[in-house]
């Protein structure tokens, strides 16, 4: 399906491997000019160029800590300067550290907010002006655990909460501009992060893996193309009418009637 993204201009972060790259690599396939972000330079770069060969795409790598206010403000001021205007963002990144809600102290408290909550807001904030005066997309990129708590992601479950009311605001505002803002909120997806949750229980990762697989109603694990293929829906003019939404990726996982 052709999803009319050529000559578009797209940012993705977290876009050096997992759900990021997978988001980045469909875009650029599908045509658009993609800036991809990530902390760890050398692996950005190697992202970038892998992308580029398989897809003949322009790919722009800038490295930054989305952490960081003024790396937020250096991405948006690079891919302007390159690209001219912007068109897509995908707010998407790691996440904190697991483990038990009363051992998180303020300092990793703050960590988690700067970089799921005022990473988003920042991004956002940076790409409105842009946005307001052609229309464009956002979609943040967060997990099941935002809408369906689970025990020892609470820095997660917190913080992307706050994102999804963010969103659904940020969503009423910008409507009038024809800008679009959704959520999502991928499943159990075969991602190094999920090979770290596998690492920190009592059990193997394969016993770990098989007891997921039959948790999820659909029997598998998601993949990182379950993700990207929405993501790219939404961007693109065939999803223009989704906005305000928060959307689990899951394969029936999410059981709650809402």
């Amino acid at each position: 399906m052709n999803l009319d993204l050529a000559g578009k201009c797209a940012i993705v972060g977290g876009a050096s491997q997992g759900i990021g790259y997978g988001i980045a690599h469909l875009l650029a396939s599908e045509g658009a000019r993609v800036a991809i972000t990530a902390r760890r330079e050398k692996e950005l770069r190697a992202a970038a160029e892998k992308m580029a060969s398989e897809t003949g795409a322009e790919i722009l790598p800038v490295q930054a800590d989305c952490r960081q206010a003024a790396d937020c403000d250096r991405v948006l001021k690079t891919v302007v300067a390159a690209f001219g205007h912007i068109d897509m963002l995908v707010n998407n990144d790691g996440a904190p550290p697991l483990g038990d809600l009363a051992t998180f102290d303020d300092v990793a408290w703050q960590k988690a907010i700067e970089q799921n909550f005022m990473y988003v807001a920042r991004m956002c904030r940076g790409v409105l002006p842009h946005m307001q005066k052609t229309g464009g997309s956002i979609v943040n990129i967060t997990a099941i655990s935002a809408i369906q708590p689970i025990p020892r992601f609470g820095l997660s479950v917190a913080t992307w909460g706050a994102v999804i009311g963010y969103a659904k605001t940020l969503a009423l505002e910008t409507a009038r501009f024809g800008i679009n803002v959704n959520t999502i909120c991928p499943g159990y997806v075969d991602t190094q992060r999920l090979e770290k949750v596998f690492a920190s229980g009592e059990k193997s990762a394969q016993e770990m893996r098989y007891q997921l697989e039959r948790e999820v109603p659909l029997g598998r694990i998601g993949s990182v193309t379950d993700i990207a293929s929405l993501v790219a829906l939404l961007v693109s003019p065939r999803g223009s009418y989704i906005t305000g939404t928060v959307i689990p990726v899951d394969g029936g996982l999410f059981r709650a009637v809402r």
